[in-house]
């Protein structure tokens, strides 16, 4: 079965995935970058989960086919910083220092 790898987020995957379920907060990792081809089948991503004034778990996933890697590491003393529109819209997402 062929997966939907353009998803960035829980509302855009609820949107692409008609059958997806989710407890709990579906945007507790954030987006920091990704690329990925459908038509090759492959995806590489960089989450990251915001623990206040600590630092960061990091996760970054390497998808080929039906092949999976993950690495997690956690990074201290650092947060998730957004760049947003003047609309509000989120456009950009970095790992900075506090």
């Amino acid at each position: 079965m062929a997966k939907t790898l353009k998803n960035t987020d829980a509302s855009g995957a609820s949107k692409n995935v008609r059958d997806i379920s989710f407890w709990g907060d579906g945007d507790t990792f954030k987006l920091i970058s990704k690329a990925s081809s459908e038509k090759e089948g492959w995806m590489k991503s960089t989450k990251a989960m915001q623990i206040d004034r600590v630092g960061c778990l990091v996760q970054v996933t390497t998808q080929q086919g039906d092949h999976v890697a993950e690495a997690l590491q956690f990074i201290p003393g650092v947060r998730i910083y957004e760049e947003i529109t003047n609309d509000g819209v989120i456009y950009k997402r970095s790992i900075v220092k506090i």
